[in-house]
């Protein structure tokens, strides 16, 4: 399992950066992304302290550590700055947080993130064509989400991906620790978002294999 997002107790999560590292080890993660939620006000911290894990973590690890923000419920116009300021401070993964249907997210958003160059939109609800197709132009990925009530919108996001030729990851935007899930969950999941098998594999393994590699170039 690749999971490029997820959260700790440095924000919302229940568990410190290490023991969640570790209990996706023991799930069967090969890699795990913290991206822990942010806004001005606490960007630079987190930032600092999870970089501290991703320094401090043993070299022959089984598990690779990305560590990541979540840049949530921000206006629109202050997204192209907080991108710079991870960027500037050598962050790895850099996630927006979408319009989630079950969140009220401002309107907007989506683009916002899109166009400031996120790595991933996440749960990004029903969002339009106009801004999947803005996705697949600037190489953003758009997320199907394992997390309950962000997936109520999987369906809609696998179809404007694939008729805008955007590229998808699946997540699981986990909070605790039975938030993560087996590669074989992540199957499912995927596949009752509407995705044809012959991509499942795309979106689990070749999709975030290929971000990843963009991340460390």
């Amino acid at each position: 399992m690749i999971d490029l997002h997820a959260h700790s107790l440095l924000s919302d999560g229940l568990l410190l950066p290490s023991e969640l590292i570790r209990r996706a080890e023991v799930t069967g993660y090969k890699v795990i992304g913290i991206t822990d939620h942010v806004d001005g006000s606490n960007i630079e911290f987190v930032i600092s302290a999870l970089m501290k894990v991703y320094m401090s973590m043993p070299a022959r690890s089984k598990i690779k550590f990305i560590p990541g923000v979540e840049l949530t419920h921000i206006a629109p116009s202050d997204f192209k700055k907080l991108v710079g300021t991870a960027r500037k401070n050598k962050l790895k993964l850099i996630v927006g947080h979408g319009e989630t249907i079950v969140e009220p997210v401002r309107k907007g958003t989506n683009r916002a993130a899109i166009e400031a160059g996120v790595d991933i939109l996440a749960h990004p609800g029903l969002i339009t064509l106009s801004d999947a197709r803005l996705a697949a132009a600037k190489g953003v990925f758009l997320e199907i989400s394992a997390r309950a009530g962000h997936c109520l919108a999987n369906g809609h996001v696998v179809k404007m991906a694939q008729n805008a030729g955007a590229k998808l990851v699946l997540n699981t935007d986990a909070h605790a620790p039975g938030d993560l899930i087996t590669d074989e969950k992540a199957q499912k999941i995927a596949e009752a978002a509407g995705l044809e098998k012959q991509y499942i594999m795309d979106v689990l393994s070749k999709n975030p294999k290929s971000l990843i590699s963009r991340l460390n170039a």
